[in-house]
């Protein structure tokens, strides 16, 4: 037997271990993917069947006939672009003030040395260790004391305003945010600052003119999964909104099931819709999210 055919067996020996495991893997990840899409997929297929299709044949059955009615519908019945105008006042400044926040602390935190560093970051790492619905009633309580400017609540208080929520969601996810600016922050070399505070720039340029420009990748995923988190949020706005025509996009789907009926096709045309802006944003940031999740993985 001559080398080169002891060399080709081999390949060949290899090529087939290697090719096992992939198959595997792919098999596993066609899998993954219609376990997925098949509920997504089966909620836009009742979408579009009219109620009464469904309620004489069954939903698992071929529908005989589809239409836009259900949308159409769902978005005049539940009032959703004055909910989703809603979801907007609240998202977009909790988002900004989360980054704004996160960031001045994961920069004094990670490039700043002084004693109370790391325990200021544990302080902010803190609100995430406890459950939310642990604090319900304390913070309910507390929202009914709390003053606000009538130009800001009706009430004047931080309950069933928008201030309200916003605050709640800027308390629970600055420290999230935190913990993952800081560790961004630390890769980046400290050389860069100590340049600039060679060139005279104190501490604030060092901020945002160094530091914040290159946190573009991570502040990208951030935005993303901080909008995807807050916009759909409906414990808060449940427990700390008392007027409905106030609540975001999420409660709009629950006035649309009455106590003795509930048009399943409705809700699911409804929930479609909803999830749009979540979607948009992702393929908006899609970019930076990928950039922000690969951050280090070449690295060391």
């Amino acid at each position: 037997m001559t080398s080169a055919t002891v060399t080709a067996a081999g390949t060949r020996a290899r090529r087939r271990k290697v090719k096992l495991p992939r198959i595997g893997l792919h098999v596993f990840l066609i899998l993954t993917v219609l376990l997925w899409i098949t509920p997504v997929a089966w909620a836009l297929f009742t979408a579009f069947r009219p109620y009464n299709d469904t309620f004489l044949h069954g939903y698992v059955s071929w529908p005989k006939s589809l239409s836009l009615t259900n949308f159409r519908t769902a978005w005049t019945g539940a009032d959703l672009p004055h909910y989703f105008w809603n979801s907007i006042i609240i998202t977009i400044p909790a988002i900004i003030l989360i980054l704004l926040f996160s960031c001045s602390v994961a920069f004094v935190v990670s490039r700043l040395s002084f004693r109370w560093n790391v325990p200021l970051l544990i302080f902010f790492m803190a609100a995430n260790l406890l459950p939310q619905q642990v604090l319900l009633t304390p913070l309910y309580h507390m929202y009914l004391r709390m003053p606000l400017p009538t130009w800001l609540s009706d009430s004047g208080l931080f309950y069933n305003s928008y201030v309200g929520l916003i605050a709640i969601n800027v308390a629970f996810q600055t420290g999230f945010c935190t913990f993952v600016l800081s560790n961004y922050m630390k890769t980046i070399p400290k050389s860069l600052t100590e340049a600039a505070r060679v060139d005279g720039a104190g501490v604030l340029r060092q901020f945002f003119g160094v530091i914040l420009p290159l946190c573009k990748p991570a502040l990208g995923a951030l935005a993303t999964l901080e909008f995807t988190f807050i916009y759909n949020d409906f414990l808060w706005a449940i427990v700390l909104m008392q007027s409905g025509s106030k609540r975001p996009i999420t409660s709009a789907l629950n006035s649309l099931q009455g106590i003795f009926f509930i048009n399943t096709n409705l809700i699911a045309a409804a929930a479609l819709m909803v999830a749009l802006p979540t979607l948009f944003v992702f393929a908006l940031l899609q970019r930076q999210f990928v950039s922000g999740l690969t951050l280090g993985a070449s690295k060391g």
